[in-house]
């Protein structure tokens, strides 16, 4: 199983549990599964929804700044993988 780099998170939304990742490679979709590793984050999920400006999509790439729903909380830096 590898992972590549695809993005960092750039801002982290606790009430709603939504990180905003920075797409800096690569292309993500809803159903992707992502690892989120950082100092003290490290946990792996599917991507259930995505959105871009408020607006549901169901993929991203790179230069596109994109919300997707968390179950753990991430912190601004931490690097976001896609595990193949």
């Amino acid at each position: 199983m590898g992972e590549e780099m695809i993005g960092v998170v750039s801002h982290y939304f606790g009430k709603p549990g939504v990180a905003a990742v920075e797409v800096t490679a690569g292309e993500l979709s809803v159903g992707d599964t992502i690892h989120v590793v950082g100092h003290t984050t490290d946990f792996t999920q599917t991507i259930a929804e995505m959105q871009v400006e408020h607006e549901a999509v169901t993929e991203a790439r790179s230069g596109d700044q994109v919300g997707i729903k968390v179950g753990e909380r991430a912190r601004v830096h931490d690097q976001v993988y896609r595990v193949d």
